[in-house]
C-alpha cells in the first residue's frame, strides 16, 4: 500500500490533535506518533509576530517531496505537514509535522527529518516584526540548520 502524505500550506491555524487523529484513524499497524509544532516566539519580548512568504506551488511541491523522501526512507505509515504563511503572532502555530510508524524511532526519525529539511529547502520567508511596530529583517538561513539536515546524508 501506497502512503499518501498529507500536505498543506494555509494562513489558518491547525489543531495538532485533530490532525493527529485523522492521520491514525485508518491503520490500526501504527503504533508511534511523533507531533511536532513550531511556534512563533517572542525572541526574549522584542518580537510581536513573524510574516511568512512561500512560493506557491513550489512551497507544497517540495513539501510533498520532502514527504515522501521521509515515507520511504523510514516506512512511515502516514504523514501530515502543514505550514502556515502570512503574518503570525507570537505563541501561535507555525508549522506541525506528525509521523507515524510502526515503532517509535522511525516516528522520531521520520519527522526530524522532515523539520529538517523544511527549514532548509522549503520556499518560505520569515520577516519579523517588533513589539515598537517597525518591521525588521527577513531571517537569514542559519548554518545551524543546514548542519542538521546533512546529517541525514
Amino acid at each position: 500500500m501506497t502512503v499518501e502524505p498529507t500536505i498543506r500550506v494555509q494562513v489558518e491555524d491547525f489543531d495538532a490533535a485533530a490532525e493527529a487523529r485523522l492521520l491514525t484513524q485508518t491503520d490500526k499497524n501504527i503504533g508511534a506518533v511523533v507531533t511536532f509544532t513550531g511556534l512563533c516566539r517572542d525572541d526574549g519580548g522584542a518580537l510581536s509576530a513573524l510574516e511568512l512568504e512561500h512560493y506557491p506551488g513550489m512551497a507544497e511541491a517540495e513539501m510533498l517531496r520532502i514527504a515522501k523522501l521521509a515515507i520511504e526512507r523510514f516506512q512511515l505509515l502516514g504523514l501530515t505537514a502543514i505550514h502556515r504563511h502570512g503574518r503570525i503572532d507570537t505563541g501561535e502555530n507555525i508549522v506541525l509535522v506528525i509521523a507515524a510508524s510502526r515503532h517509535r524511532q522511525a516516528a522520531f526519525d521520520g519527522a526530524n527529518f522532515v523539520m529538517d529539511y523544511l527549514k532548509t529547502a522549503a520556499p518560505f520567508w520569515k520577516k519579523e516584526h517588533a513589539k515598537d511596530g517597525t518591521a525588521g529583517d527577513w531571517i537569514a538561513a542559519k548554518d545551524a540548520d543546514d548542519t542538521a539536515k546533512d546529517k541525514w546524508l
